[in-house]
């Protein structure tokens, strides 16, 4: 049957792309609920509380982009144990007075020690604690979302030097810098790239494989934009830490706009 490319079978090429939009509404109107951006100098704060509330202590108030500009994500999230999700580490006084957790570097010499004078410094239930210091980031390579500021770029051209570890050093025999292609599961979504070297920078692979992404290729299953949402996946670090997820051309550079 020969080719139509008249009236008619332009409605039913417009009919049909209706349809498919009407079955991918996400895409097509870019209404992936997105969670609410807070302000840059919130952004990647969190309340540590798990067992404070119970003994009636505030909880304690600590901002991302305040240590950043000093330590990689490995030297807490590596090095010193922390969860990536907040709250799921139960930090006790007395293992920090043993220095460990906070008190690897609260311990008087590094940073001010914990003693019951400088309790308030930390535990003051404000998640806008320190906010006023904010202006000190202000110079670094800029950024359209989080806390206005490109951490990687800083990185890449030395305006920062972030210690890679404290007392146990990273591995430096382990060069992986492959860039993955990721085909995304709708047909109007560009893929997503996917740099380990801008990873590793920060983080160790033990950091994401295989518990966050299975170490085969191809083999982490469900990997899809829901479940990154909902704090799965990009969303264990870009929903709180790392650039948010409305950052979309970061990850889908072929696409026309971030929404």
């Amino acid at each position: 049957m020969p080719q139509q490319t008249g009236p008619i079978a332009l409605r039913r090429i417009a009919g049909a792309a209706i349809t498919l939009l009407l079955l991918c509404p996400a895409v097509a109107r870019g209404n992936f609920p997105l969670p609410p951006e807070l302000p840059p100098e919130l952004y990647g704060n969190l309340l540590i509380s798990r067992t404070m509330r119970k003994s009636h202590v505030m909880p304690a108030a600590f901002s991302h982009w305040r240590y950043r500009q000093k330590y990689t994500c490995r030297v807490c999230h590596s090095e010193l144990g922390f969860a990536f999700r907040a709250n799921a580490t139960e930090i006790t006084e007395a293992e920090n007075k043993a220095g460990k957790y906070c008190g690897a570097c609260h311990d008087g010499r590094t940073a001010f020690g914990i003693e019951e004078a400088q309790c308030e410094k930390c535990h003051n239930g404000e998640l806008g604690y320190g906010k006023e210091k904010f202006s000190e980031i202000l110079g670094l390579p800029v950024s359209n979302a989080g806390n206005r500021v490109d951490w990687t770029k800083a990185l890449e051209e030395k305006r920062i030097a972030p210690a890679t570890f404290l007392a146990v050093k990273p591995s430096t025999d382990i060069s992986y810098d492959k860039t993955l292609t990721l085909n995304a599961e709708w047909v109007f979504v560009p893929p997503a790239i996917f740099p380990h070297k801008k990873h590793t920078a920060w983080l160790e692979c033990s950091n994401c494989h295989p518990e966050i992404f299975n170490i085969r290729k191809k083999g982490t299953k469900h990997f899809e934009m829901a479940r990154i949402l909902k704090g799965e996946f990009c969303g264990v670090c870009h929903l709180t830490v790392a650039f948010p997820i409305s950052e979309c051309k970061r990850c889908h550079p072929a696409m026309k706009r971030s929404q």
